[in-house]
């Protein structure tokens, strides 16, 4: 430092710099504790699929939706993000028409005579 320095700006230039430092080891702990949450998170086993779920096509905003297919729950097949559904809620849907998938075959999983 040069002489020219005010022993007040030296003691500002300190408290910065040990302030940096208190800053830099805080933004450490908070990256370890993101790691930790992730590590946590990823060592939780996912929920199961729902028994049942029915896919449901677009049509826009204002809208009713049409179900796209009834779905066994997990079904690879089943578009977007379908909804869960109970067992009753499923048969009824088959019942008024929407189609079963050709792929996990609800309707046979449901005990419905086709």
């Amino acid at each position: 430092m040069s002489d020219s320095v005010s022993p007040r700006l030296a003691a500002l230039l300190f408290l910065e710099r040990v302030q940096l430092d208190d800053l830099a080891r805080t933004r450490r702990w908070i990256e370890r504790e993101r790691q930790r949450v992730a590590e946590e998170a990823a060592r939780r086993p996912l929920p199961p699929p729902p028994d049942w779920v029915i896919a449901y096509v677009r049509r826009g905003a204002g809208k009713a939706r049409l179900p796209e297919g009834v779905h066994v729950g997990g079904c690879s097949m089943a578009p977007g993000q379908p909804a869960a559904v109970s067992r009753e809620q499923a048969l009824a849907a088959l019942a008024e028409g929407a189609p079963a998938c050709d792929f996990c075959w609800p309707d046979t999983a449901l005990g419905m005579l086709v």
